[in-house]
This record gives C-alpha cells, structure tokens and sequence, in this order.
C-alpha cells in the first residue's frame, strides 16, 4: 500500500500529472469534500475500472460557496490524514488539497455556473444558490485536473444529473459517471454527516431507506400508490422531519399523469433527523413488480 502523493497548489497538480498526459493514460476525477468513508472508497473503484492504468486523483475540498449557512461550513467535518489512508488503501495516486485562495484566487469569482431551472427543485427549494456552488466548483476542478472521467455518487442524485447537464451544454468533455449508494447493514446510506447522529438518532435515520423501499415495493402499481406507501412508512417514523418525498423521472422531470408500464423513474427523499439533514434516493421502475423486496445493500 503506497501512499498517494498530496498536493495543494495548481502547478503541484499539472506538474504530477504531466507524465500520464504524455504517456497518453486516462485520467480519472473523485472530487470530495473529505471525511471519506466506505461510499468515497467505492467511489475510487470505480474510477479505477474506468482509467485502468492511468492516475486516479481525489480532490478533498470543502467548497465555501455551495453552503448557505456559515455554522454548516463550520462544523462540516475534516479529516485529511484519514482521508489520506482511505485514499492509500484504495491505490489512489493523487490527492489534491487545494486551499480556499487556491480555488478561489481574489475571493469569490464574479464568473459562476448557473445550473439553470432544476435548482430551484428538491434540494434547491431549501438551499437556494446551493447548486451554482456545486457546479461553479466542479467546472473548476474539471479545469484544473482536466480529467477523460469523473465520478460520483448517486446518493447526491440532483447533483449528478445536474453535473450531467452541465458537461453536455458546455461540451467539457468528461465522462460523468455515476456510482450507486453504499449502505450501512441496516439500509441507512453511507453519508459524511452520519457521524452528526447520536445513538437514537441514527436508528430513528433508518426509517428514509425504508420510506424509499415501501416505494419501490408499491412501483408496481404506478406512482400514486407508491408515494401513498411511502407516505405511509414514513407515518409511523419518530424523529424525522420530512422536507420533501417525491417521484419523478430519472432527470428529475415530472411524471406525466399517464404513465406506461415499465416506465424508469426516481424516488427522492430529504429529511432532518435532531439538526442532522439527510438525503437518499432509489430507482423505481412503474408498473411491474419490484425484482425483490430485500433491502438494496448494493445501492449507493
């Protein structure tokens, strides 16, 4: 197990990946905001099946402009030099590290991604200007790394759509790949912000994976009946305050009022759990029966 090599600054970066550009390697892009855990790792091996033989970098970096309250910012969690070991027991070659001022030279920039109409839906409802950061930070890093492909979790499924949206109207150029949820033995998703819960909070957390699972297990008989068996799962929950429960298509559209059989779709769930606010997701597919009822341990 080496250990991948931890640069701050633009010229470290273009300078330790310089070689793999001339060999003609693929380069592959995890970008984080730290405190890795199991769902980041997962994240690394992905990439790695994608590149083969070229660099793998992880950039660690919690992005000012995409929090809406200064307190959030403060008390997200760092943990570089466990990030680090993450990253040397999944065979990373690069982390990046950048500071504020070396992302965002002079202060906050002038210029930004607007990410267009779909902000302003689920998770933008309540964090207005949230995704101008995500996507203004992610075009960042896709500038500096320059990466053939970048991946990310399905957990953030707004984001990774949006990211989406972004490559394809701005022609950057990278392969977005989005990797599936990992979660804990109970069902609940692997998320940086688990370690906010206190013992009861965390068991009262469950009750979104099994929110989402009661939909999946309604699907086959259309959208209605499978947010009703949602709404109701979610009925008997303790300790969660839900912020929204919805289906939609996979981008985020919604559903028309005459759905076909067979039709793909999204279950999304927001919800705080004591101050702690949870996000989570699973595929739907209407109008047939789910493949098993057994919690999705697989899914990111």
């Amino acid at each position: 197990m080496s250990a991948p090599t931890l640069v701050r600054t633009r010229s470290e970066l273009a300078e330790r990946l310089a070689p793999a550009r001339r060999d003609g390697l693929r380069v592959g892009l995890v970008p984080t905001m730290g405190a890795l855990h199991e769902g980041h790792a997962s994240l690394v091996r992905v990439a790695r099946e994608h590149v083969g033989d070229g660099p793998v970098v992880v950039s660690v970096f919690v992005n000012p402009l995409q929090f809406g309250e200064a307190a959030d910012l403060e008390t997200y969690p760092r943990t570089l030099e466990a990030d680090l070991e993450v990253c040397a027991r999944e065979g990373v070659d690069v982390v990046f590290a950048p500071s504020v001022d070396e992302v965002y030279p002079g202060g906050e920039p002038e210029v930004t991604v607007e990410p267009g109409p779909l902000a302003d839906v689920l998770e933008g409802r309540t964090r207005p200007g949230h995704y101008r950061g995500v996507l203004t930070v992610v075009a960042k890093l896709f500038g500096l790394v320059r990466p053939d492909v970048a991946v990310f979790g399905e957990k953030d499924y707004q984001q990774l759509v949006l990211i989406r949206r972004m490559v394809a109207d701005l022609c950057q150029g990278v392969e977005v790949v989005g990797a599936e949820t990992r979660r804990e033995a109970d069902g609940l998703a692997m998320s940086s912000r688990n370690v906010h819960l206190d013992d009861e909070q965390r068991e009262q957390a469950v009750a979104l994976s099994r929110t989402l699972l009661a939909a999946v297990e309604g699907s086959a008989y259309g959208a209605k009946v499978a947010l009703d068996a949602a709404r109701g799962e979610l009925r008997d929950a303790e300790g969660v305050d839900l912020d929204y429960l919805e289906i939609t298509d996979p981008s985020l559209s919604a559903l028309p009022d005459d759905v076909p059989a067979g039709t793909d779709a999204r279950v999304l769930i927001a919800a705080r759990v004591g101050s702690t606010r949870l996000i989570d997701n699973l595929p739907l597919v209407l109008g047939r029966p789910a493949a098993s009822p057994d919690q999705p341990h697989h899914q990111e």
